[in-house]
């Protein structure tokens, strides 16, 4: 199968030689041909190959981004649905929601604020989680789009912690006004990275779920950020009236 992307920070073909030495490291690619007159390139290949991983090989030899270009022709793979491209992430949100209602379900009364309390728990455990499985991957990526990582690159690292210790705190269920005001805070700042990919329709990974998925950037990280907010926003303002 042949695939075709933009990539960025070509300057000479020293650069193009670099990228196809570094992309020839990559079990499965069979051919790479790059191009800094058209910022292109071309990589052939007996398996889908994950843009994550092209991007992490390429940026072990310079500062360069590799970008899906849309409307492109493939050869031998068709175009898959909006639902499977989402599986992973709709699954995860799917048993995060059954298992925390039954939980819930178990009393007399169902209380919504113990629910998102739990929820929210869960959420930043499990996304902390795979991210874990490779953080360095994920750093990367997410370096790509958010407006903090860009700047200071550590806080990709710092991320994937601090969303264990959230989780955590939620679990435990403590101090709460300061859980919910730093969980604000982070996804309000991560989420605006989020935005600006969507609406300038990057082709760039979703690093929600680390690098174990193969997710875009879409409105779908939107929603998932947003949630969050609002989760918070509303265990603040209930302390506090």
């Amino acid at each position: 199968m042949k695939k075709k992307y933009q990539i960025l920070g070509l300057t000479c073909t020293t650069c193009e030689q670099k990228v196809k030495t570094a992309l020839l490291q990559i079990e499965h690619i069979q051919d790479i041909s790059v191009s800094k007159e058209t910022s292109t390139l071309i990589i052939t290949s007996d398996r889908e190959i994950l843009l994550n991983d092209i991007q992490k090989e390429i940026i072990k030899k310079g500062n360069y981004e590799v970008k899906i270009i849309k409307n492109t022709q493939e050869f031998g793979k068709t175009q898959k649905k909006w639902i499977q491209i989402y599986k992973p992430i709709i699954l995860v949100f799917f048993y995060i929601t059954t298992v925390t209602i039954c939980i819930e379900l178990q009393k007399n009364s169902f209380d919504w604020m113990e629910w998102m309390r739990f929820f929210m728990a869960s959420f930043f455990l499990v996304f902390s989680f795979f991210k874990t499985i490779d953080i360095q991957g994920f750093a990367k990526s997410y370096q790509m789009y958010d407006i903090v990582a860009k700047r200071i690159p550590p806080w990709g690292y710092i991320y994937t912690l601090l969303e264990f210790f959230l989780g955590m705190g939620y679990l435990i269920n403590v101090y709460p006004i300061w859980i919910n005001i730093i969980t604000f805070l982070i996804m309000s700042v991560s989420i605006i990275g989020v935005l600006q990919s969507v609406l300038q329709k990057k082709q760039i990974q979703c690093a929600c779920l680390g690098t174990v998925f193969n997710l875009p950037m879409s409105t779908v990280t939107i929603a998932e950020d947003v949630i969050m907010i609002i989760m918070s926003f509303i265990m603040i303002f209930i302390h506090f009236i």
